[in-house]
């Protein structure tokens, strides 16, 4: 039901990431009937939502290089970029990425229909769908995001729906401000 390779991924984040100063917890991996939780100890050095985009930074550099020699990361920062692009390829709802002081988590889901996503998976697929595009040198269009969220082409005016909502939000831009064209238009994350 998950891809192992965004589990292996972020499961290795919450090693090289978790920070040792805080005590009385570790890296822990909770399995639900439809999650599942991964939750390291410490706030993440940089913002969830650069977690695509963000070049590395590690807070226990000795333990990354001992990892990438057991062939555990590569130590290039792509591994969130590469957990999400298989939570897409499964047609999973995107990774929900959740900081506080002590700790950080991530939740991955099992598969829900477009009718089960609520307001905030659909924002959090979109703008993690847009970062993605953005990243591999494209922009995110509506046939893109139909594609990720496997609507039909009939129903284009609910991914129009969802890219308004995350435009709304703050998370995402039209690439070319001055065009008018809502068919032609292509995205791209709030930040590029």
């Amino acid at each position: 039901m998950y891809p192992p390779i965004a589990i292996r991924e972020f499961v290795a984040n919450a090693l090289i990431h978790q920070d040792f100063s805080v005590g009385g917890t570790s890296p822990m991996v909770e399995i639900f009937k439809t999650r599942i939780e991964i939750t390291n100890p410490g706030k993440p050095l940089i913002d969830t939502l650069r977690f695509i985009d963000h070049a590395p930074r590690s807070r226990n550099e000795q333990l990354a290089a001992m990892m990438r020699r057991m062939n555990f990361c590569e130590e290039r920062g792509s591994g969130v970029d590469r957990a999400i692009e298989q939570c897409e390829l499964y047609q999973l709802p995107a990774p929900d990425f959740t900081e506080d002081n002590d700790f950080t988590r991530v939740t991955m889901f099992a598969p829900k229909t477009m009718r089960q996503m609520n307001r905030e998976d659909k924002i959090r697929a979109c703008y993690q769908h847009c970062c993605l595009m953005y990243v591999t040198g494209n922009k995110m269009t509506n046939e893109t995001l139909r594609k990720r969220l496997e609507i039909s082409q009939e129903n284009s005016s609910i991914a129009s729906r969802i890219i308004a909502e995350t435009i709304k939000e703050h998370l995402i831009k039209n690439y070319n401000e001055e065009s008018t064209s809502k068919k032609y238009a292509q995205y791209i994350p709030v930040w590029a």
